[in-house]
C-alpha cells in the first residue's frame, strides 16, 4: 500500500553518528512531524482512517503500530544499536516473547542467578511446552561450553546477574553460541545501553524490564525487546507481539520516552551513589559481604571495565545475621522497603522472600541468596543521605 502522509520519512538519526545522551533526549523523531510538536503526543486511538484502497498513512489498528509506541521501539533500536524494537506491557511479556522463538524439543542454557520470574518462565511455561531448560554460571567459559548441547537453540544472559551481579563475558559468550548454532539474548535491565551494548557485543536480541532504570521513575511497568536484524527472528517477535496482543500502551510508552530523555544524567548519578555507598558497606562490621561489580576486588571487575561504561546503581550486601536484615528492613527511613529498582528513590528489597521466592531452595542456597542477604537499588538522592540512614537503621 502506498503511504500518503510520509510520517515514516524523518530525518535518520543512524546517519547522524550523535552521541547515546544526544539520542537519548530527542528520540527517534525528534519532533512530531504533524504538528512539529518536541514531545511525542499520546496517540489514543484504536484504529486509522485509511485515505483510499490500497492508500495508507502507515497505521492500520493499533494493536499493531501505534504513533507514540512506535517512537518509544525506535528510539531504542537507535539507543542499543539494533535495527527493530518492540514495546511490551512488562519485562515479562518481553521475555515471553524471546521465549516464543523455541519450539517443542529445544534446549535453553541460562544464567544460574536469573530473576526469579525469569527462572519461573524457564522452569515452569517453557518446561510445559516441551523446552529443556539448564542454568549455569555465565562468567565460568568452560562451564558453558560443557553445558551446550546439540539441541542448544538459546543462551539468556543476565549480566550483572540479580542478585548476586555475578558478569558474563558477552563477547564470549555470544562466540561459543554462535558457534554451536545458537543465538544470544542478554537482559540489559540493569546497565542500560547507556552502560552496556549487549549488541555490539556478539548477542542476537536485547530485552529489559523498561520499568526499571530506561522508564526511572517507578510510575510505568513495561518491557523491551530490541533485536541486532531485521530478519526472521524480528518478524517472529512482531507476529508474537500482534498475536498475542502484549504490547505496551500509548500512555506508558510516553511515560517510558520521558524516562529515556534522562537516561545519561540518571545513570551517572546511580552509579556514582553506588560506588559510595559499596565502598562504606565494605567498612561495616555487620557486613559480611559486597556484591557490586564497581569494587576493584570483584571477580569480573577486568571484563566490566572491558565490556561496560559503568558500573550501574545496582547492590547486593550479607550481613552478619536475619536479626540485622530485619534491624535494617524496618528502621530505614529514607531508604523505602520495596520491591524492583532503577527508580529515582533508593529502595532495599530482601531477595529471599520477595524477587527470588520462586527460585529452588537449593539452588538459593548455591547462589547464596540467603537469609542475610539484602539487594539495594541506589537512588538518586544524595550519598551521605543514603549511608547516613543505613546506618542508622544498621548500627543505631
Amino acid at each position: 500500500m502506498k503511504n500518503v502522509n510520509g510520517y515514516f520519512d524523518y530525518d535518520n538519526r543512524r546517519s547522524q553518528s550523535l552521541h547515546i545522551e544526544s539520542l537519548a533526549v530527542h528520540g527517534a523523531l525528534g519532533t512530531e512531524p504533524l504538528t512539529g510538536a518536541v514531545s511525542t503526543p499520546v496517540f489514543l486511538t484504536a484504529t486509522y482512517r485509511h485515505p483510499a484502497l490500497g492508500e495508507t498513512t502507515g497505521f492500520a489498528y493499533s494493536r499493531l503500530e501505534n504513533p507514540t509506541r512506535l517512537e518509544l521501539e525506535r528510539t531504542m533500536a537507535l539507543l542499543e544499536e539494533g535495527s527493530r524494537g518492540f514495546a511490551f506491557s512488562s519485562g515479562q511479556a518481553a521475555n515471553m516473547a524471546v521465549f516464543s522463538l523455541l519450539s517443542s524439543g529445544d534446549h535453553i542454557l541460562c544464567s544460574d542467578d536469573l530473576y526469579g520470574g525469569t527462572c519461573r518462565l524457564v522452569q515452569d511455561f517453557l518446561h510445559r511446552r516441551g523446552v529443556e531448560g539448564d542454568f549455569v554460571d555465565m562468567s565460568d567459559l568452560t562451564a558453558v561450553q560443557a553445558a551446550m548441547k546439540g539441541n542448544t537453540k538459546m543462551i539468556f544472559i543476565e549480566t550483572p546477574t540479580n542478585p548476586m551481579m555475578k558478569v558474563a563475558d558477552i563477547r564470549a559468550v555470544s562466540e561459543i553460541a554462535s558457534k554451536n548454532g545458537a543465538i544470544t539474548v542478554v537482559d540489559n535491565t540493569f546497565l542500560t545501553p547507556y552502560f552496556q551494548k549487549p549488541l555490539c557485543l556478539g548477542a542476537d536480541i536485547v530485552t529489559h524490564s523498561s520499568t526499571k532504570y530506561l522508564g526511572g521513575h517507578n510510575d510505568v511497568i513495561s518491557g523491551i525487546v530490541v533485536v541486532k536484524e531485521d530478519n526472521e527472528l524480528a518478524e517472529r517477535i512482531f507476529t508474537y507481539i500482534k498475536t498475542a496482543g502484549s504490547q505496551l500502551a500509548p500512555m506508558d510508552c510516553f511515560l517510558v520516552l520521558r524516562g529515556i530523555k534522562t537516561l545519561a544524567v540518571r545513570m551517572e548519578r546511580h552509579s556514582e551513589n553506588a560506588k559510595k555507598v559499596a565502598e562504606w558497606l565494605c567498612t561495616q562490621k555487620k557486613v559480611k559481604k559486597v556484591y557490586y561489580t564497581g569494587l576493584n576486588d570483584h571477580p569480573a571487575y577486568a571484563v566490566t571495565k572491558k565490556q561496560t561504561g559503568g558500573f550501574g546503581g545496582m547492590i547486593s550486601f550479607a550481613v552478619d545475621s536475619a536479626e540485622t536484615v530485619n534491624k535494617i528492613l524496618k528502621n530505614v527511613n529514607m531508604i523505602m522497603f520495596a520491591e524492583s529498582l532503577g527508580g529515582t528513590e533508593t529502595l532495599i528489597t530482601y531477595p529471599l522472600t520477595q524477587t527470588h521466592k520462586d527460585v529452588p531452595e537449593e539452588a538459593r542456597e548455591r547462589l547464596g541468596i540467603s537469609d542475610c542477604l539484602l539487594r539495594l537499588s541506589v537512588g538518586l538522592e544524595h550519598a551521605a543521605d543514603i549511608i547516613n540512614d543505613l546506618d542508622k537503621a544498621m548500627n543505631s
